[in-house]
């Protein structure tokens, strides 16, 4: 599991003027923990926000079953509004359309039907749990458009994506929501918000892996 972006690179900043790795880092922790507790092994990556590269973070899922890389998504400059919060200078965008959770494997990966497999397990769980998928990520206006890969569940092609087509393994990045819609920006820094969404993804990936290994004929381990 890897934490996305780091101490040095702490990508977007949300509405009200919180680092995108501080939203991941929280995530990846209440996953982290979701998924042990269903006896799936966990390597981190990136839990301490130092990695050197973004090379070596598949690099480091060498011999994993699955890599996950954890993001929270933003918008482009031109889309954001202004607003002042704790005295300092914001921006946001609470338009509907720019909201909900994206996952986005690569053509590029070496085992594109397992990364879709278990991409669609985990955005099916997260919609029965009441998660919406986005839908923003086709749009034209927002830059090259992601192609579906499973619409119902919300998982999209993004071939260019190092941490999923370097990967020698399946592999998925997840944007968990909209850092810049002030409403679902509070939604995903609630912890109990954040222990459901760990929970999804967890009961989705490990429904995913013991297919896999009753696949192989390794039973569960």
């Amino acid at each position: 599991m890897d934490v996305g972006h780091s101490l040095k690179d702490s990508g977007a900043i949300s509405a009200r003027g919180r680092s995108e790795f501080s939203f991941n880092l929280d995530l990846a922790r209440q996953l982290a923990t979701a998924l042990e507790a269903k006896h799936l092994a966990v390597t981190r990556i990136n839990f301490d926000g130092k990695i050197p590269s973004l090379a070596a973070r598949p690099e480091a899922a060498v011999g994993a079953d699955y890599f996950i890389s954890l993001h929270h998504d933003s918008l482009d400059p031109s889309f954001l509004h202004l607003w002042e919060w704790d005295g300092r200078p914001e921006t946001y965008n609470d338009e509907p359309r720019f909201r909900g959770f994206a996952l986005f494997i690569s053509h590029r990966n070496p085992d594109v039907a397992q990364s879709l497999a278990c991409a669609s397990a985990i955005g099916a769980r997260l919609r029965r749990l009441g998660f919406a998928r986005a839908t923003h990520h086709s749009a034209t206006a927002l830059g090259t458009p992601r192609p579906w890969a499973d619409e119902t569940n919300g998982v999209r092609f993004y071939d260019t994506l190092l941490v999923t087509s370097h990967t020698t393994v399946p592999a998925v990045l997840l944007e968990a929501g909209m850092l810049k819609n002030r409403e679902e920006e509070l939604a995903l820094a609630d912890p109990a918000n954040q222990a459901r969404m760990a929970d999804g993804i967890a009961t989705g990936l490990a429904a995913c892996m013991m297919e896999l290994r009753a696949d192989k004929g390794e039973g569960r381990q």
